[in-house]
């Protein structure tokens, strides 16, 4: 597969998120806790693009996992596979075929966010497993050509990384390590931006501060990676003074 024909095919994925997710303000606080979501069940209020992404029961609360534990590169959504299908008709897997080049990073985007720029979205993160990755991401910037920012925590390697995915290719920003994230505990990951300023919290203590070359304007959501098994609470989007 050649990776420019793959860049086009998860450009169209995104122009189609674009289209089909709701249109919604940022401008009012809102957290999603999933309380009022199916165990079992698909999200909600999440559109899994890439990844197994499900409700789940964590004692009596409920949680969203994203679920790598059977993980294989070119795992595209069932949610994905269901728009491509309605859209491209009999070449729909063609489609998808395209997309999967893409499929090591699961990515859901919340559906009532149209355009996050300034603001803070926090979430509630738990590594439960993951020999390769335990990786739990904030994902915004997402542009209707696929490009994204994220950052994400990391409990195998304690560390806290800003990435881009930018033309089909994933980089660094920013490392920060000795960010202490014990798997199989709950912890708080923040991300606050203004314009292009991004700031990086883990449970409540300043990390990372980064300048961003332009502002931040598109769809947020979650990220992980390959294997990890994460549990997710808690998707606080909020607006700062």
């Amino acid at each position: 597969m050649k990776i420019s024909k793959a860049m086009k095919a998860i450009a169209v994925a995104s122009l189609v998120l674009a289209v089909l997710l709701p249109h919604a303000d940022a401008e009012q606080p809102k957290k999603i806790d999933f309380s009022d979501e199916t165990v079992g069940a698909d999200p909600k209020s999440f559109l899994g693009v890439v990844g197994v992404w499900r409700i789940e029961a964590e004692d009596n609360n409920k949680v969203l996992v994203v679920d790598g534990r059977q993980w294989k590169e070119g795992q595209a959504s069932a949610g994905l596979a269901d728009k491509a299908r309605a859209l491209y008709g009999d070449r729909y897997a063609e489609f998808l075929d395209r997309v999967q080049a893409f499929a090591y990073f699961p990515y859901a985007v919340a559906n009532d966010v149209s355009d996050f720029r300034n603001g803070e979205i926090t979430i509630r993160f738990k590594g439960v497993s993951g020999r390769i990755d335990q990786a739990a991401g904030i994902l915004f910037n997402l542009k209707p050509n696929g490009d994204y920012l994220t950052v994400r925590a990391n409990p195998l390697e304690n560390n806290l990384v800003l990435w881009k995915f930018e033309k089909g290719k994933r980089s660094s920003v920013k490392w920060i390590r000795n960010t202490p994230t014990p798997s199989r505990q709950w912890h708080e990951l923040k991300v606050r931006i203004a314009g292009s300023k991004v700031e990086g919290y883990l449970n409540g203590k300043r990390y990372l501060e980064h300048e961003l070359p332009g502002p931040v304007s598109g769809r947020i959501g979650l990220w992980s990676k390959a294997d990890s098994y994460m549990y997710i609470d808690d998707f606080v989007v909020a607006p700062t003074d």
